[in-house]
């Protein structure tokens, strides 16, 4: 390996650190976990009563949307899950620079439909959490620049597609 990419890695490697052991790290890992548990909170028990009384459309628009909250959700919690290991010296820094621990920017913010019956309480978590998506993209592509390319494939991508597409048709 060339000294300039020993180079490269040592200060990617401290951007890592230093971003890890941040207070700005502790507030984004604070908000996103509780951003989760309040999603599965409302999923489990409010939303799932939210979603019977709902037309045959809506409630598919209901599950579709759901599906992708979760993952959207899943993606920054794991990704925030990883900057933790690093603090607390769980994983080495080098794992962490591996593309698959990135966040995938794939992901598809447009709606399956436009379904204004949707209950509030749905689009109000699936606009946090796309804002807070969007926020750990930039945060990883700041912190984790020069690491290798992220991941763009998204395998929940393809199955929203087909949902979008069985509605056009």
């Amino acid at each position: 390996m060339s000294e300039a990419l020993q180079r490269e890695g040592g200060e990617i490697a401290e951007r890592v650190l230093a971003f890890a052991h941040s207070s700005l790290f502790e507030r984004t890992f604070a908000e996103g976990m509780g951003l989760v548990e309040e999603t599965a909170g409302y999923l489990d028990g409010p939303g799932r009563k939210e979603s019977t009384g709902l037309p045959r459309f809506a409630a598919l628009a209901y599950a579709g949307e759901s599906m992708r909250l979760t993952t959207r959700l899943m993606q920054v919690a794991s990704w925030l899950l990883v900057q933790r290991a690093v603090r607390q010296g769980e994983m080495p820094v080098e794992t962490a620079l591996d593309p698959k621990y990135r966040i995938s920017k794939a992901l598809d913010d447009t709606p399956i439909l436009e379904v204004t019956e949707l209950p509030e309480r749905l689009r109000d978590l699936l606009a946090r959490s796309a804002v807070l998506h969007q926020r750990v993209s930039h945060l990883d592509a700041r912190v984790y620049s020069g690491a290798g390319d992220v991941p763009e494939d998204n395998p929940v991508g393809a199955h929203l597609q087909r949902l979008r597409s069985a509605f056009e048709a």
